[in-house]
């Protein structure tokens, strides 16, 4: 059974850090396209960093590159989301999402769409 658990999300002031997790079981690393989306209210969800495997090159949107780091752990099984220079405008739910039958060309170009979700964990930037 898959399953998608992240943690870590909170409140930070402008310019502040916060690094998200993804607890993921049931799902292997290696060859499966797995990212990090988040979804602001009254806004749509959004990809914002993805990986197809740990050694693969990561795609960043273009609203989080050189700011947010994905990675992802396979000793324990965890993704990371590494936020720094949080500022208001990210302020949203922010999920980890997997699907293990998009390529990996397909990944790395943001032409996919997940059909595995965490529950969210919620981040809130103030200025």
């Amino acid at each position: 059974q898959v399953q998608l658990v992240e943690s870590g999300g909170g409140s930070v002031q402008t310019g502040g850090s916060l690094r998200l997790s993804c607890a993921v079981t049931g799902l292997s690393f290696s060859g499966c396209c797995m990212g990090w989306f988040r979804q602001a209210p009254g806004k749509e969800r959004e990809g914002l960093a993805y990986l197809y495997g740990p050694d693969s090159n990561p795609y960043y949107s273009d609203a989080v590159k050189g700011r947010f780091t994905i990675s992802q752990d396979s000793t324990d099984k965890t993704m990371y989301l590494q936020m720094n220079g949080l500022k208001p405008e990210d302020t949203a739910m922010y999920y980890c999402a997997a699907n293990p039958l998009v390529l990996g060309r397909h990944c790395t170009r943001n032409a996919w769409w997940p059909n595995y979700w965490g529950q969210g964990t919620q981040v809130t930037v103030s200025s």
